[in-house]
């Protein structure tokens, strides 16, 4: 399912004169202020892409009780070569090519106009805040089995409540400061999946990775597929960054290349480790499983850690996700897609706060609601913004092909079309499979979404609200 592109009619003129590259608007102010503010270097930048994909194994575990431990393995192998890959090259060169804050917003602004690039922001957004609401709640879910205070009632709004907000200070603080913590949280999440891994090397039987699951145990490919999905996903998000990182011609190439091996191999280590040392129910591998399996093999002392490193994990997606988001509402409102009021900054961080305020406002809203079929439409929702998000990219290789990109994926235009067409084809197929629920929410948010881009075109020629799109003319890097 790919956009219909527009006619462009300068695109038969003959001799074309070279196109001019496209100028990324960024406002005055920013300008101004971001060269005092540190950028995000290239470790950070790393760690920051892996939360915004990853945070660790955990939530891989399903894949093996959907199709059992072979299927599994085959698929956290083969899905980054069918989906990771193919969004990461995209995003490098986009990113490379328009090095501002908004990201994909941009690329569907530039492919096919205010309109898209409006309808994209509605998509990605709500599917980021979305899952925004769903990392404190996690965080709870495993402090209750420590303290079972959290697990309902009035301490529990509390605590989702306070956490939320510390966490959304933590982001107002600077995309450096969170750049850094995510390093820390990554290392220390990690490093029990590490040790159990070494530890479970004597228990290993390698015949136990060959099983196709127990007998009489039905494959669900929805939960299969699914998991994929969530566990590899949102590559894109850190475009919206684009305009804070040092260097993001030569850091984001290098950034992503490095999240996705690291993120695979996060993955695929301690499931190879864990299907080969221990036997369990398939159906014991829900979501947290890995946790029993570190007392398993090793003791309660490691479950723990797991258990800990889960709420550091939840924290670094958390952080990951809500920067994305905000800086989305900073290119957003520099493409003058939104009122100007949402490109403020913070004069004593640089951050943009009025998108850390509105995404934490809506994210803590739905984090008290049972969300089952919204969290399915955030799916929906995002794999409507990714074939749009693969059209733009297409369609901005025909329309520009001159276009100065740091970063080129060497495939000439058919063979680009067959990189997209494969993981467009894997979108179809989960949307497909959506429930009548999950199409409704969907419909909905999809037309609320078309009436704000309405509304916000209405305020504009009346002057209702003061927009801004200053176009940037300063030189680029080569």
């Amino acid at each position: 399912m790919a956009a219909k592109p527009p006619p462009d009619a300068a695109a038969v003129a003959s001799p074309p004169p070279p196109p001019k590259e496209p100028e990324l608007p960024i406002t005055t102010a920013a300008t101004k202020t971001r060269t005092k503010t540190k950028k995000l270097t290239l470790i950070p930048l790393i760690f920051l892409i892996y939360f915004e994909v990853a945070g660790g194994p955990y939530g891989e575990e399903p894949a093996v009780q959907a199709a059992g431990p072979l299927l599994a393995i085959i698929g956290f192998l083969v899905f980054p070569f069918i989906w990771s890959i193919p969004e990461a090259l995209i995003t490098a060169e986009l990113s490379t090519a328009f090095p501002g804050n908004g990201g994909f917003v941009v690329w569907a602004d530039r492919a096919f106009g205010p309109f898209f690039g409006s309808l994209m922001g509605t998509w990605k957004f709500l599917s980021g805040v979305i899952n925004i609401a769903a990392f404190p709640a996690l965080c709870i879910n495993y402090l209750k089995r420590i303290f079972p205070i959290f697990g309902s009632g009035l301490p529990r709004n509390l605590a989702i409540l306070i956490s939320t907000v510390a966490l959304a200070f933590l982001n107002f603080t600077g995309l450096t400061i969170v750049g850094y913590v995510a390093v820390g949280l990554g290392i220390v999440s990690l490093a029990p999946f590490v040790l159990m891994s070494v530890i479970a090397i004597p228990q290993i039987r390698p015949h136990r990775w060959i099983s196709l699951g127990q007998k009489g145990v039905k494959k669900d490919w929805n939960l299969f597929f699914n998991t994929l999905f969530w566990n590899l996903n949102f590559w894109d998000n850190v475009s919206t960054l684009a305009g804070e990182v040092e260097n993001p011609k030569k850091s984001f190439p290098l950034g992503l290349l490095c999240a996705v091996i690291f993120t695979c191999l996060g993955y695929l280590i301690p499931l190879i480790a864990v299907t080969g040392a221990v036997v369990v129910d398939q159906s014991k591998w829900e979501a947290g499983f890995m946790a029993d399996a570190a007392r398993t093999i090793s003791g309660d002392w490691l479950k723990y850690w797991v258990e800990i490193g889960a709420v550091l994990s939840s924290i670094g997606l958390f952080e990951a996700q809500l920067s994305s988001c905000a800086y989305q509402v900073l290119g957003m409102a520099e493409l003058g897609l939104l009122p100007k009021f949402f490109g403020r900054r913070s004069r004593w961080f640089n951050t943009p706060w009025v998108g850390i305020g509105a995404s934490t406002a809506i994210a803590l809203g739905m984090s008290y609601l049972s969300y089952t079929d919204i969290v399915s439409s955030t799916n929906f929702l995002y794999s409507l913004g990714m074939l749009l998000e693969f059209a733009s990219f297409l369609w901005l290789r025909k329309k520009w092909p001159q276009l100065k990109r740091p970063y080129k994926v060497p495939l000439p235009l058919p063979a680009l079309v067959v990189l997209c067409v494969v993981p467009a084809g894997f979108l179809v197929y989960i949307m497909a499979i959506a429930t009548k629920a999950v199409f409704m929410v969907s419909g909905v948010m999809t037309a609320a979404g078309i009436g704000w881009f309405l509304l916000m075109k209405l305020c504009r020629s009346k002057g209702w609200l003061e927009f801004q799109r200053v176009e940037r003319h300063e030189e680029e890097d080569s």
